[in-house]
Order: structure tokens, then C-alpha cells, then sequence
């Protein structure tokens, strides 16, 4: 329902209020509006900027990562000062200071299937901006039991793409994506421009202010994708498949243990010999380490594979989260190595 604007809002909001084809109408379903973000990162951070900044009445993200200085590039609500601070929480107080007149939530958490039903129920729309299939698929399948639609984006390098899923008996993202993909990029391992989440994030933000605020063509059951290097904009359309929009129950597991928060190393329980290796960056390294350990950044295991791969060693990688050490062991699947992701105590 939609709720009366204040005078307050009303002068904040003007330029949204003469807008054809927006209007008053539109800003008071944005209050009235409820916004899940799913992510604090790259894409979460413009994502959440300007949902705040479009007066969307309740904003919650839930992210359990910590800011790193490699983030600090482009993910713009974040600071030097943040680096070691839980990134939901943070990009919430800075939320707050900008927008008075929106009410933030944060959850220092991972997504998982003990909370995901009942996160996304507590809203009207999901926005999706994590780096991971195991996640998407969870996104995917609580907004479908659930009955709620989501925004999906996703970057690599200099290429993203925006969708919106199980909108008004639209697509789901399973049927885009019914297994992911056999390759998929990794900005930790391939980098990105920081203009690229800035960009994809607000064409988010348009989507999800379409579907709140009732104006313009909802991207369901098309995919737009974006190439800021040769300034290319393209969509192709899928289709629904029926079997996807009865799903019942989340599946038993989504996300590796690495993923959400793993266990922490204990080198007794890890098999005799195995080589520990650090994919922190150099500096987080020279702040605490264990001498039996060596350092490869995570963008640096291809280039260095001789260093870790080239032995009938165990090979055990490990950061702070765990969510590193997993995207190397997907790099170590490549060169035909079972590796163990695990994450510091």
C-alpha cells in the first residue's frame, strides 16, 4: 500500500515528483517499499547508494565479508579507515548519514538456508549482487518459494550483465542459468575496471525502482549485457520453464562450507605434508602469519602454479573468510588438483 509523503519528503524528493511517467504515484510505492540486498561489495555498494538515495522506505543488506584495501577502489561506501570492519555494517552507517529519511537494517551474515526464507520473505524485492552461483541459486529458490521477485547482476572484467527473476509469473534464474556455467570469471582473479560495478549496479537500481514504482519496461525474461569496453548494449530473451516456479523447499546445500564461513585451520587435522598457502594479498600476510605457510595472492595462482601444483602434496589454501581460498580451489580444479579450502581462526 502506498503511504503518504511527508513535506520533508516531498521538497527531498521534487525532481522525482515532476517526473512524467514517475511521480507521486511512484515515491510513495518506493516507501512503502521493503529492499533485501544480498551483498555489500562492488555491485551492493551503488546498488544500496542509490535505493537509499530514491527514498525506498526500508533497506536491509546482509553480507558477512569484511572490508579489504583491495575493495576500497570500487566499492565507494567504504573507506581506509573500514578496512577489518564488517561491510554490511558499515555501508549501513554511512547510509544512515546520507539519508535520514530511509530506515536501514544489517545483518553481519552469510545468506544461507537457515535464514534465506525467512530474509526474503520479510521483503518486497531481493537484489542480488554476489560473486557466486551457489548464492544466486539460493537467492533464486527462496524468492520463488516465497513469492518475491529479484534483481540479478553480475561483472567480470569489463563485461556485466542485469536481469529481473520471478517477476509477475516471469523467468527464473534457473532458467537462464540450469547449471552454472563451465567457466565463469572471478574479479579476486581476473580484475575489474571500477567504473563496471558503478555502472551495472545503478542499471540494478532501475530495475528494481521499475518493478517498485510501477514505471517503465521490466527486464523479466530478457538479459542485458553490457560491454563498457567497446560500448556494447545487447539483450536476448529466454524463456520460463514450468518445473522452476514450483519449487518447494531449498536444497539441503548451496553454499561449501568455505563459502560460508568454513572451519578454521587446525594443521593437526589436516592430511600429513600438506602444503599450506596464504591467498591473502602480500600486506595482509606481512600483518600475521604462521612460518610453515607460504603466500600466493589468489590473482596469483595461475602465473605461480609451479609453486603450488607441481607436488604430490596436499594442497590446503586459506584466507580470512574462506570465500578466497574457495575461488582457489576452483583455480586448482583447473590444473587437475583437489586442493581443501579453509579459513583462518
Amino acid at each position: 500500500m502506498a503511504q503518504q509523503l511527508t513535506q520533508t519528503e516531498i521538497h527531498y524528493f521534487d525532481r522525482h515528483l515532476k517526473l512524467s511517467g514517475f511521480g507521486r504515484e511512484a515515491q510513495q510505492r518506493l516507501k512503502a517499499a521493503r529492499v533485501l540486498v544480498v551483498g555489500a561489495g562492488g555491485l551492493g555498494c551503488p546498488v544500496l547508494q542509490y535505493l537509499a538515495m530514491a527514498g525506498v522506505g526500508h533497506v536491509s543488506v546482509i553480507d558477512a565479508d569484511t572490508v579489504s584495501y583491495h575493495n576500497l577502489h570500487r566499492q565507494v561506501l567504504f573507506s581506509p579507515g573500514d578496512v577489518g570492519n564488517n561491510k554490511a555494517e558499515t555501508a549501513v552507517r554511512r547510509l544512515a548519514a546520507q539519508q535520514p529519511l530511509v530506515r536501514f537494517t544489517a545483518y553481519a551474515e552469510a545468506l544461507s538456508t537457515s535464514n534465506a526464507l525467512s530474509l526474503v520473505g520479510g521483503h518486497d524485492l531481493v537484489i542480488d549482487g554476489t560473486d557466486n552461483f551457489e548464492t544466486r541459486y539460493l537467492v533464486n529458490d527462496a524468492c520463488v518459494i516465497q513469492g518475491v521477485p529479484f534483481v540479478s547482476g553480475a561483472i567480470d572484467r569489463y563485461t556485466g550483465q542485469v536481469s529481473v527473476f520471478n517477476y509477475a509469473g516471469g523467468p527464473t534464474y534457473r532458467c537462464l542459468y540450469p547449471e552454472p556455467p563451465a567457466e565463469c570469471g572471478s574479479c579476486a582473479i581476473d580484475g575489474v575496471l571500477n567504473v563496471l560495478p558503478g555502472i551495472i549496479g545503478t542499471l540494478m537500481v532501475n530495475e528494481a525502482l521499475k518493478v517498485l514504482g510501477g514505471y517503465g519496461e521490466v527486464l523479466a525474461g530478457r538479459l542485458l549485457l553490457v560491454d563498457i569496453r567497446g560500448n556494447g548494449y545487447q539483450q536476448f530473451s529466454f524463456s520460463a520453464v514450468e518445473e522452476n516456479k514450483h519449487i518447494q523447499a531449498l536444497q539441503t546445500s548451496y553454499v561449501p562450507e568455505a563459502e560460508s564461513g568454513g572451519r578454521p585451520v587446525e594443521v593437526s587435522a589436516l592430511p600429513g605434508g600438506a602444503l599450506l598457502v596464504d591467498v591473502r594479498e602480500a600486506w595482509e600476510y606481512e600483518e600475521g602469519h604462521a612460518d610453515d605457510h607460504i603466500n600466493i595472492p589468489l590473482h596469483e595462482l595461475p602465473q605461480r602454479a609451479a609453486e603450488w601444483a607441481g607436488n604430490d602434496r596436499t594442497v590446503v589454501f586459506y584466507c580470512t573468510t574462506g570465500k578466497r581460498s574457495r575461488m582457489a580451489v576452483e583455480v586448482a580444479k583447473k590444473h587437475g588438483i583437489a586442493a581443501i579450502a579453509e579459513r583462518l581462526g
